[in-house]
């Protein structure tokens, strides 16, 4: 008798589409966000704005029915965290306690900042053109974790 091959009932994960935040304002958190970060408009309505992550995007999404919590974050991944380090400090923005660079917003979203230089995935050669970042790279490290990943 033959073998029947088993197909994979499963999806895959293959990345994240965008990630939806709830703010108390659409036009105060474009500034709030505008003042740390270059920001390009998906599109927008008045209760919701999309704002552009190279192949992804963040929903900003006027309301607030979640409560604080603590832990929940999101991370997001910038060119240098230090630069966002300076203007969090201008715009009085208090940075959590640790190593790395993490700040809640204005409605109590807790965000974490890496460097893609450090983290364990790759843009497209494609996605990196088209948003003006070719001129990134990964740290030795990173690239150490991404072979063992390819393994």
């Amino acid at each position: 008798m033959a073998a029947v091959k088993e197909v994979n009932q499963k999806a895959r994960l293959v990345g994240i589409n965008h990630v939806a935040l709830e703010v108390g304002s659409i036009e105060e958190a474009l500034s709030f966000y505008g003042q740390l970060f270059e920001l390009s408009l998906r599109g927008r309505s008045a209760q919701i704005a999309f704002i552009d992550l190279g192949d992804q995007f963040i929903n900003l999404s006027e309301s607030h029915t979640q409560g604080r919590d603590e832990e929940r974050h999101f991370g997001l991944v910038v060119d240098d965290k230090e630069k966002v380090r300076r203007r969090l400090k201008q715009a009085g923005v208090e940075t959590l306690p640790g190593r790395g660079v993490e700040f809640r917003d204005p409605w109590g979203n807790r965000v974490q900042i890496v460097e893609y230089a450090n983290i364990q995935f790759t843009k497209h050669k494609a996605v990196l053109e088209g948003m003006g970042c070719t001129d990134l790279h990964k740290s030795p490290a990173a690239i150490e974790e991404l072979s063992l990943v390819t393994q």
